[in-house]
């Protein structure tokens, strides 16, 4: 394992020795029995009506109903939650995402103004590592600001206490034509905003994360029969009256998204995913930035990945709607095809990938190590150490998070050179 450089090192010095404990969950998990007897029978009388709905009309309904949906308001993080992500588990992760995005914007030329866009922002912990660190190299102020994008009414709020002490401004008090719905002041100077979908972005120079984003999005789920590829449905069982799963009779939109060297016999497609990427892709190369997409997945081999999780553990995605959150791994073949393929008319050029790599090697190479043994010299609490040396173990062990996780990154084709001559840390 080759070691972190020198420059990473010198930045890893810089950003202090002061440990932020981790309290995985601060609030009591929230009541969700009613709300998922009224999505079940939203989703019963949706079916009654038109038939059949597709794995991912199911998702969306089940992750984002205003009402019931499962993001939309409760948190669903830590140990009382459903999930534990990887800021949450120790300040080493957005410390180190926050040095490799200085030095990749270092590399660029420090251009300004610039944003960083994170999509799918959690509880902002992850977000709020970056700014304290960023703080250290003096990046704040007006020449720099933060893009959230976030559909979760619940999560904003708590986003927002998070990140920014002053009051927020809501949409009724924002300027008429404002593509953002909500803004505040960070603790460090910094402007955050809120938005809904990335398109609202302002048009500047972007550094795009997206951490645990993709691996929520819809899926469709496809099959092969005798008769061709279909799409797996989920319909309601009339007997019972629980949800189960059969197979279209004819082949559906969904199906024109297989690749004509498609080999196996069954795979998952996220057309939003795909389009997001896109967008991503399109931003980088016409307004500069760079993009990097941290989720678990794979490279196009792998077939049935939709589950659910609820209190840390599987569960069936088709009982309780809206009590456990529904996922599937994140096909990063399909992201990088779709960064590297524009549609034939939209007017940018393909973003060059790096990636994926391991979560351990990603978090080895920037520098985890050096980082453990910092922060455990300035520790005086035995317990603090241990759940330090705890954090670690999970965020790098291969049988834990080190080889789950993957990293891809975006950059813009103009940069082809510098990479060649100086390629991303991390991935090399």
């Amino acid at each position: 394992m080759l070691p972190c450089s020198r420059r990473l090192i010198t930045y890893l010095r810089k950003i202090g020795f002061a440990i932020n404990r981790r309290y995985f969950c601060d609030k009591a998990r929230t009541t969700v029995n009613g709300n998922a007897n009224i999505l079940l029978k939203q989703i019963e009388a949706r079916i009654l009506a038109a038939g059949p709905i597709t794995v991912a009309d199911y998702m969306k309904e089940v992750l984002t109903n205003p009402i019931a949906g499962y993001y939309m308001n409760r948190d669903v993080f830590g140990q009382t939650g459903d999930f534990i992500t990887s800021p949450e588990i120790s300040q080493m992760f957005g410390e180190l995402i926050a040095v490799w995005l200085v030095n990749e914007w270092t590399k660029c030329g420090r251009p300004t103004p610039f944003q960083i866009a994170e999509l799918g922002p959690g509880r902002g912990t992850l977000m709020a590592d970056i700014l304290r660190v960023f703080s250290k190299f003096n990046i704040t102020g007006s020449d720099f600001s933060v893009s959230l994008i976030e559909v979760s009414p619940y999560l904003g709020q708590v986003q927002e206490k998070q990140l920014c002490p002053s009051q927020t401004q809501e949409a009724t008090e924002l300027p008429q034509g404002s593509q953002h719905y909500k803004q505040s002041i960070s603790l460090y100077g910094s402007q955050v905003r809120w938005y809904n979908r990335i398109s609202d972005l302002p048009r500047t120079f972007t550094l795009f994360l997206a951490h645990e984003f993709f691996d929520a999005l819809p899926i469709h789920k496809l099959v092969k029969v005798d008769q061709g590829w279909r799409e797996v449905l989920i319909d309601l069982n009339r007997e019972d009256l629980t949800l189960r799963y059969v197979i279209s009779r004819d082949r559906t939109p969904a199906c024109l998204y297989r690749l004509d060297n498609e080999s196996r016999e069954e795979f998952e497609v996220s057309p939003q995913s795909l389009i997001i990427a896109q967008a991503m892709a399109a931003r980088i190369h016409k307004d500069g930035g760079i993009g990097l997409v941290i989720d678990y997945g794979h490279e196009g081999e792998k077939t049935d990945t939709f589950r659910g999780f609820k209190n840390h553990k599987l569960h069936d995605p088709l009982v309780d709607p809206g009590t456990a959150d529904l996922t599937a791994d994140v096909d990063f073949a399909a992201l990088k095809w779709a960064a590297t393929h524009p549609r034939a008319f939209e007017d940018w050029k393909a973003n060059l990938t790096y990636g994926t790599v391991d979560q351990k090697d990603f978090l080895t190479r920037l520098g985890i190590n050096l980082r453990l043994e910092q922060l455990l010299a300035s520790c005086q609490d035995q317990d603090v150490a241990r759940n330090l040396k705890s954090a670690h173990k999970m965020l790098t062990d291969p049988m834990e998070m080190g080889s789950k996780f993957k990293f891809l990154a975006l950059y813009p084709f103009v940069m082809e050179k510098i990479l060649e001559r100086y390629p991303p840390p991390g991935f090399v």
